[in-house]
């Protein structure tokens, strides 16, 4: 299993507009093959920044996603919209206490 954080930072007028495309994508991201969780999180500390954390059954099927039209049109979209590079990165759990 693979865990994935990808953290975003907008423009402070386009969030809306990101919202507007994740609202639009969730359902379809969520029944992507290999697609276990997905969930949007919001910075405590600064409002324009947020947060996806997906859990995928595999890396193979994160970069199946990342190969498809609907990665590739979402993303697409809501690039334009940062006002800073996003920072991805993949986890796998080593240990749970």
């Amino acid at each position: 299993m693979l865990i994935r954080f990808v953290r975003m930072t907008f423009q402070e007028d386009r969030l809306a507009d990101f919202l507007a495309i994740f609202e639009g994508s969730k359902r379809q991201i969520r029944a992507f093959p290999g697609c276990l969780h997905l969930e949007l999180r919001r910075d405590l500390d600064n409002p324009n920044v947020r947060m996806t954390h997906s859990i995928w059954a595999s890396a193979e099927a994160l970069e199946a996603y990342r190969q498809s039209a609907l990665f590739r049109t979402t993303w697409a979209a809501t690039k334009v919209l940062f006002s800073d590079k996003p920072l991805a990165f993949s986890t796998e759990t080593v240990e749970i206490v």
